[in-house]
């Protein structure tokens, strides 16, 4: 009895992640308005390629990909649909696709409604403050997956601007670990088993 009401517990409470505590910081009115801009375009992740090259290379990462989430993600729509999202919101963003899913494997182990200690939500944990910065104010599309990819992609990239490419120190503030190795070399880590072969 006692050990079926643990399991019962466990099933009723949410998810908890990894994420640290981020940190809100005020931003620029020209930045507020480009992220928010960013954040608006609600293109679907419907890529389009110049070349047969190129369409095949993404159409082998996809693949490729896919079997490396079969275990996390064992619907194939549901993959295969994640993986396009992550491609087209880390492109859009000027971000690696690998380094992606590293990060979300790191926060959120795959899990689209993961909630950690300080309130960051779904795969990339997004803090909700984010939705009031530059979104609507709806923390729960947080848990959409294109919303949360996007929010997580052009948070990420906009840390990687203040850090002048530096991508320790952008994923330590994506973090609210600046200058910690722990979180960062993390990521690095679980990146390496999202690379194509071949990739470094």
């Amino acid at each position: 009895m006692k050990r079926r009401l643990a399991v019962a517990g466990l099933l009723a409470a949410p998810l908890l992640a990894r994420a640290g505590a981020q940190v809100e910081e005020p931003l620029a009115d020209s930045i507020r308005s480009a992220l928010s801009a960013s954040i608006a375009q609600a293109a679907p992740p419907r890529p389009r390629f110049d070349d047969v090259d190129t369409r095949m290379a993404y159409l082998r990462w996809l693949g490729t990909m896919s079997e490396r989430l079969k275990n996390r993600k064992t619907e194939t729509q549901i993959r295969i649909e994640f993986l396009e999202t992550v491609w087209y919101e880390a492109k859009r963003a000027g971000l690696e696709p690998s380094l992606v899913l590293g990060l979300v494997q790191v926060e959120s182990g795959f899990r689209k409604y993961a909630i950690s200690v300080a309130g960051a939500r779904g795969y990339m944990q997004v803090m909700p403050f984010w939705t009031r910065s530059i979104g609507d104010g709806d923390a729960s599309r947080l848990f959409h997956m294109q919303s949360n990819l996007r929010f997580g992609c052009v948070i990420l990239r906009h840390y990687l601007d203040i850090e002048r490419g530096d991508m320790f120190l952008a994923l330590g503030r994506y973090n609210g670990s600046r200058g910690r190795a722990e979180y960062p070399n993390a990521v690095f880590a679980a990146r390496r088993q999202w690379l194509l072969p071949g990739e470094r």
